[in-house]
């Protein structure tokens, strides 16, 4: 099927891929929008699981001071070369990164970096709320809490505050097909006024 200029035009605005990608994906989709995204969702996942992988030598330290000045954020975000470092799209994931750590006050980047302690309390206090259940379901139950405590809790695994469909990890992952190279968070600190610590 042929696609007009203007609908290439228009995916690759929603995007952000290469005119050619757009106009293949259009084609593969018959004209669908929706779909046309969807298959370049698709292949930007596979795009960046090649170069998952891939060191991360460069990068940038993006900071955030949110408007009552109560709340601060640093964060170092890694990339393959300082050439895509320096790009708008680059800066972009930086500064919505930064505004996801003040806004949801994750505790970790993945969640190998938690450590034993917490998630045996969080473990503990999840037995404790389900003892009174039957025995055979209490462990999928408790299961379940944990997931959920690392839906909340890991930074990579949070909903995206802009858009809840997608997590961080998709996110990262989506720049990272269009910039073609790897991109990772290596660390962040978040600072609250009066915060106990």
């Amino acid at each position: 099927m042929a696609v007009s200029n203007e609908l290439v035009k228009e995916l690759r605005e929603r995007t952000n891929c290469g005119m050619l990608d757009c106009k293949k994906a259009l084609e593969q989709a018959n004209g669908d929008m929706n779909q046309a995204i969807e298959i370049l969702r698709k292949k930007g996942l596979a795009a960046a699981e090649k170069v998952a992988n891939r060191g991360t030598g460069a990068g940038r330290i993006f900071s955030y001071i949110h408007g009552n000045s109560q709340i601060g954020v640093l964060l170092e975000l890694n990339c393959e070369t300082d050439f895509v470092a320096n790009t708008d799209q680059f800066q972009e994931l930086g500064k919505e990164i930064c505004l996801q750590i003040c806004a949801m006050n994750p505790l970790v980047v993945k969640r190998e970096d938690l450590s034993q302690a917490i998630i045996d309390r969080e473990m503990a206090i999840y037995r404790d709320q389900v003892k009174d259940k039957p025995a055979p379901v209490q462990e999928n139950i408790v299961k379940g809490k944990l997931e959920k405590f690392y839906k909340d809790f890991v930074l990579l695994e949070q909903s995206f505050i802009r858009d809840e469909t997608i997590t961080i990890e998709a996110l990262i992952k989506s720049k990272v097909a269009t910039t073609k190279e790897n991109i990772t968070v290596r660390r962040f600190v978040r600072f609250q006024v009066a915060e106990k610590l």
